[in-house]
């Protein structure tokens, strides 16, 4: 399956990293060091020889699951976990390839979080680094292979090793070199340079970290160089985990002609940003750099070189670490997501408006049949700039953000709803305010979009001075004004449309690429259904979705259905653990002959369920959310069950489904109402 002449070359590494393994990590010399296969699945094998584990098709058919669990662990400092992998290569399609994936099974929680997966096959071991934030939670980690089709697919694991530290911190000392690769150019690349290394043609220096020959750096020299700007890039493994602080390196240049040493950040996308460069070559020795570093989303570190010609001398890099506190030469005020978002449930937050009018209002709307509530609950507080009733023609609203700091990506992430207008064009505006030039540019204008409903806008911009985001809301004459509400403003770092987000957390579906993992035993017309869009019989059902107003979610169609025929949506199988949990969603009960609207908790091996959660009859013309606490802590299942009404007025939708370990920090607070029935349980133990 794997070559013995690839075990030869790694063998040493084997050996060397045997000696002093940390809680959570494995070499898998003579056993699997408290790793285990889960009983439930194919077990890994462990080679005759020691040095790997792995699954293949000489005794497992494709598309079984091979998991491995490790004993409970804790990282009360910031971790990084490094795996070194292979997945043979398969004769069929990418599509075929065998698939690892890499998990952390919190104890309090019951999903696994998804830290990474591959199809990536390849003829030799490949490295990945994961960075785990710092929790007092225990947790295990759990790896799991799928074999793809083919005689050869298989999975090896040759190492997993957890250490205290980020990855994008190195010394070189080792030799996977943290995960760091040499981007290959036929004539300028980096070299590990100390220990036994010489080279006739520079003077290369000793290493930082044991400032003796036997240490380890990296460097590229300029005497293989045969064109101008000849470049050598030193790459980073991808982060991970959000994080924001001070990245330190040590640099050591010799520049006999021209060398240019820089520093970029590269997202999936490919974007390339320089945060670093060489302004003053500095002495002969070791010389500290220190530089304001944020990776709000998954970025690679790029240590680059270029050089002029051959006679451009050496640059040498070692001691790579990384700060959560901000440089010492900081200037000026770090980004907050926080500062810079608002729901408007308590108070304006950061945002302000002009003096001289006072265009937005907050207001709170009770649930009801007539008049959308806030977008946050359903019942909670909105901004509104009620232009219907100001006589000015060209009357103007504005509303200002907190300032930005300048050169940055961001995204800008509202929910609007307008209604009365007769043209809805330029009737809401987003406009950037650039403080030290006195100038506004308007990057995004309300075209046309469903009346009444709300509506997820979302914009990327970057600027190079400090700005500020202004809300305009426009009454363009007495006879043709209505309301404008905004909700939910949040603004973070990185592009909205950039492919390398990180994945969302476990438990969470909004119904906008498939169902997730919820199944029916049953599909007809009664059963639930996922859609887009207004529901086909009039007053009753949602205009849209929640999570954006254009995207999906599930609902029952009452006009397909008889008085008190039910559908159920059922969650997967989930892990039960100690403690309570919270399950929230957003329900829309809306319609004279609206029914009911239940949640159940169905364990393992029972077949009768426990009533959690219930709604009976109208509610709101508004998506409404619930707050389900409970606790189980065997297997069990969630179960949205929807009985149809008297009338085929009693389409009933649910959307935005999230699973939260702890208590709800907030429980429900809806008004009740005559015709509505609830049955709210704080806490069931099982």
């Amino acid at each position: 399956m794997l070559l013995r002449s690839v075990l030869l070359m790694v063998q040493a590494l084997q050996l060397s990293l045997a000696l002093d393994l940390s809680a959570g990590s494995c070499a898998f010399e003579d056993g699997t060091c408290g790793f285990d296969s889960v009983v439930e699945f194919l077990p890994w094998i462990l080679n005759e020889e020691g040095h790997y584990v792995y699954v293949d098709t000489s005794f497992a058919k494709p598309g079984e699951k091979a998991v491995l669990l490790s004993s409970d662990l804790q990282a009360e400092e910031w971790s990084c976990l490094r795996l070194v992998y292979q997945i043979a290569a398969s004769s069929g399609s990418p599509s075929d390839s065998s698939q690892l994936s890499l998990h952390v099974r919190f104890e309090d929680e019951t999903f696994d979080r998804l830290l990474w997966s591959t199809k990536e096959p390849s003829d030799s071991w490949l490295i990945v680094s994961l960075d785990l934030q710092d929790s007092p939670k225990k947790f295990k980690i759990l790896v799991e292979g799928i074999l793809g089709r083919g005689n050869s697919a298989s999975i090896a694991l040759f190492e997993i090793k957890m250490t205290t530290g980020y990855c994008i911190e190195c010394d070189f000392e080792e030799n996977h070199l943290c995960g760091f690769v040499n981007r290959w150019n036929p004539n300028v690349n980096w070299f590990v340079g100390g220990g036994t290394t010489r080279n006739t043609h520079s003077n290369l220096p000793k290493d930082h970290t044991f400032k003796s020959e036997l240490g380890h750096y990296m460097y590229v020299d300029s005497v293989y160089v045969k064109h101008f700007q000849e470049v050598a890039q030193l790459v980073s493994p991808v982060t991970t985990a959000p994080m924001s602080g001070c990245l330190s390196f040590y640099y050591q240049l010799e520049q006999r002609n021209d060398n240019v040493f820089s520093l970029y950040t590269r997202d999936v996308a490919g974007l390339y940003e320089e945060i670093w460069k060489v302004n003053n070559p500095g002495n002969a020795a070791w010389n500290l750099a220190e530089v304001e570093f944020s990776a709000p989303y998954p970025i690679e570190v790029i240590f680059e070189v270029a050089f002029n010609g051959p006679k451009g001398g050496y640059v040498a890099l070692d001691d790579i670490s990384f700060s959560p506190v901000h440089c010492q030469n900081q200037t000026g005020l770090p980004f907050s997501a926080v500062e810079a978002s608002c729901n408007f449930e308590e108070d304006f937050c950061k945002f302000y408006q002009d003096k001289e009018g006072l265009g937005w209002t907050r207001v709170k709307v009770k649930p009801n049949m007539y008049r959308a509530g806030d977008h946050t609950t359903g019942f909670g507080y909105y901004l509104l700039a009620n232009t219907k009733f100001t006589s000015q023609p060209g009357y103007i609203g504005r509303l200002y953000g907190p300032s930005l700091p300048g050169n940055l990506q961001y995204c800008l992430r509202f929910h609007y709803a307008i209604s009365g207008f007769l043209k809805m064009s330029d009737t809401l505006a987003v406009y950037i305010f650039e403080e030290n030039h006195m100038v506004q540019e308007k990057i995004w204008s309300v075209l046309e979009s469903p009346r009444g409903v709300w509506i997820q806008a979302e914009i990327s911009f970057k600027k190079p001075m400090p700005t500020k985001v202004v809300f305009m809301s426009l009454c363009k004459s007495f006879w043709d004004c209505g309301l404008v509400a905004l909700d939910d403003i949040m603004i973070q770092l990185g592009s909205c449309r950039s492919p390398e987000r990180l994945p969302p957390p476990p438990g969470e579906c909004t119904f906008d690429q498939d169902e997730c993992a919820f199944t029916q035993e049953k599909r007809n017309p009664s059963s639930w259904h996922r859609r887009r869009g207004e529901t086909p019989t009039s007053y009753t059902g949602p205009k849209g979705d929640h999570t954006t107003g254009v995207g999906y979610y599930m609902y029952i169609e009452a006009s397909h259905m008889v008085y008190g025929q039910k559908a159920q949506l059922s969650s997967r199988p989930l892990r039960g653990v100690p403690g309570k949990h919270c399950l929230i969603f957003f329900y829309h009960m809306y319609g004279a002959g609206t029914g009911l609207l239940s949640v159940y908790l169905k364990k393992e091996k029972e077949s009768d369920t426990s009533l959690l959660w219930r709604r009976r009859g109208e509610q709101s013309v508004s998506w409404l959310r619930a707050l389900v606490e409970y606790s189980c802590t065997r297997q069990y299942q969630i179960i949205f069950e929807a009985i149809r009404g008297v009338s085929i007025r009693s389409d009933i939708a649910i959307d935005d489904i999230k699973f939260q370990p702890g208590p709800c920090a907030e429980m429900e607070d809806t008004p009740q109402q005559s015709s509505g029935y609830s049955e709210d349980l704080n806490e069931i133990e099982y």
